[in-house]
C-alpha cells in the first residue's frame, strides 16, 4: 500500500510559517517581514535545479543531493491534500501550471467543483474530513504515496489520527520566535519515531523519520 507523508522546512524554534504568513497580509510583506523570514527558511528549495525547472522560475540550480531530494519527493507523489488557508495563499500566488502536476484533495467547508489547472493539478474540494481526503487521494494516487502538503494544523490532523507514515523536516538553522508551530497539539502518546536518515548542507539538515504506531 502506497505511503502518507509530509515534507515540510522548519526553524530551529520549530515553525513552519512566520507571522504575518496569512491572507490579512499577504500584500504587506513588511508586515513583520514575514516574506524575508519565509525566504530565508526555504533559501535551499531556491537554488535547486529541479525546483527552478518545474515551476519554470529559470535555467541553472544546484544539481546534487538536495536537488535529488526535492526530485524524489515530487516523483514519489501521486496525490496530496492540503487546508484550505493553504489553497487559498496558493490560489492567489502559485502561477497558473500549479506545482503538483497531480490531484489535490483540499479539506474545506466550502462547496466548489474541481478545478483543473494546466499541467495535470486538478484540486478537489473535500466537505467530509481527512479520512475521506486520504481515501479519494489513494483512488487517483495510482500506488504512488500521498503527500500532506500542510499546513501546520492539517498535518497535525493526519498525525494524531495515526495515518502519517513517514515525514522529512529540512531544519533551517534561523530562529522565527513566532509565528505557525509545527507540532503544537502534538498527541505524543500516539506514536513514535526513528530517524533513518540524516543529511547535512550549509542551508538546512534534512531528517526523514519513520512513524510508529503506539
Amino acid at each position: 500500500m502506497s505511503k502518507v507523508f509530509f515534507s515540510v522546512g522548519m526553524t530551529l524554534d520549530g515553525f513552519i510559517a512566520p507571522e504575518g504568513m496569512d491572507m490579512a497580509h499577504a500584500d504587506d510583506p513588511s508586515y513583520n517581514d514575514w516574506l524575508t523570514q519565509w525566504t530565508d527558511l526555504q533559501k535551499w528549495v531556491f537554488q535547486q535545479q529541479f525546483f527552478r525547472q518545474n515551476l519554470k522560475i529559470g535555467e541553472g540550480g544546484e544539481t546534487g543531493q538536495e536537488n535529488s531530494l526535492l526530485e524524489s519527493t515530487f516523483n514519489r507523489t501521486g496525490a496530496s491534500v492540503m487546508g484550505k488557508r493553504m489553497f487559498d495563499g496558493g490560489e492567489r500566488f502559485w502561477p497558473e501550471e500549479a506545482p503538483f502536476h497531480t490531484g489535490v484533495f483540499v479539506l474545506t467547508k466550502q462547496v466548489r467543483s474541481p478545478w483543473e489547472r494546466p499541467g495535470g493539478t486538478t484540486f478537489y474540494f473535500v466537505n467530509d474530513g481527512i479520512e475521506s481526503a486520504l481515501r479519494q487521494a489513494r483512488e487517483v494516487a495510482g500506488g504512488k504515496d500521498i503527500r500532506i502538503a500542510g499546513g501546520a494544523n492539517v498535518i497535525l490532523q493526519y498525525l494524531n489520527a495515526g495515518m502519517v507514515d513517514e515525514f522529512d523536516i529540512a531544519l533551517a538553522p534561523i530562529v522565527f520566535g513566532a509565528g505557525i508551530r509545527l507540532f503544537d497539539g502534538i498527541d505524543r502518546r500516539k506514536f513514535a519515531l526513528e530517524v533513518v536518515e540524516a543529511i547535512h548542507s550549509p542551508f538546512a539538515t534534512h531528517l526523514r523519520y519513520v512513524v510508529h504506531k503506539k
